[in-house]
């Protein structure tokens, strides 16, 4: 697992405070798109449990893993005592427990190792079970603020994104990790579905949200404070963020012989 996607509880409490939550219309999405009952559901890095909050508390077995204990220790706050937690990383899960209706990542699964990665997820799915990923980058709604923002920060970092982690430029029409799954053997009937959201924050809001940021966490803190200030010089007095979601849901594909 990449250095940066350790970094997060370092951060638990801000990232629950700063961190936009999930819209309960990604749960119908699911559910829709699942076309069977589903009882058994696991999360892969569920951080302080903003998505999970969404599929709790509708009837399902939920269990929500995640690497980092200060993130589970948050998590635990926020959702109903009956989901279960597992303190492991999406590689450490065991493959030969119980199978799963649903398996999904909210904004988690590019920080999972590449290597036989759909293996792993249709492992931990029951056949024509489904998975789900979903989730995006913020960015700043006025492109002059935006570019602002760029600006002052160009000197600690180029980017602070995460690039697709296939190559898939940003405006082809399937993205990653839509593109892998479709490659996949194991995975059939992949779907793109894109959640259209605007978010207003004060300044100290969305640089609270920065500052959950793997690729500021990263920077010395001299650093990162010294890029917080010079973005907080450019910030309006209320900032329109772009907080679209896209939503990718594939079917693991029937095992031989099932239907």
């Amino acid at each position: 697992m990449p250095d940066r996607a350790l970094t997060f509880g370092t951060v638990a409490e801000s990232y629950e405070r700063f961190r936009p939550a999930y819209p309960p219309e990604l749960f119908t999405l699911v559910t829709e798109y699942a076309a069977r009952p589903l009882v058994t559901a696991l999360e892969i890095g569920a951080g302080t449990g903003k998505a999970t909050r969404v599929f709790a508390g509708r009837g399902l077995e939920l269990t929500a893993t995640d690497p980092d204990a200060a993130m589970l220790t948050e998590l635990r706050k926020h959702v109903p005592q009956d989901v279960r937690t597992t303190q492991a990383s999406f590689e450490d899960l065991p493959l030969d427990d119980a199978r799963y209706d649903l398996v999904y990542a909210a904004a988690a699964l590019h920080w999972t190792h590449p290597q036989n990665r759909c293996n792993r997820l249709a492992t931990l799915l029951n056949p024509a079970a489904t998975f789900a990923s979903f989730g995006g980058p913020l960015h700043v709604a006025d492109p002059r603020v935006e570019e602002a923002v760029r600006t002052a920060r160009s000197p600690f970092l180029d980017r602070d994104d995460i690039p697709s982690p296939d190559g898939t430029p940003p405006d082809d029409a399937m993205q990653w990790p839509g593109t892998e799954l479709h490659r996949s053997e194991w995975f059939t009937d992949v779907r793109q579905t894109v959640v259209h959201r605007r978010v207003t924050m004060s300044p100290h809001a969305y640089l609270g949200h920065l500052s959950t940021v793997s690729a500021y966490l990263v920077l010395p803190p001299a650093e990162r404070e010294e890029v917080f200030s010079r973005i907080g010089r450019v910030l309006p007095e209320r900032v329109e963020i772009v907080a679209d979601i896209t939503v990718h849901l594939a079917h693991r594909c029937p095992e031989q012989g099932e239907s």
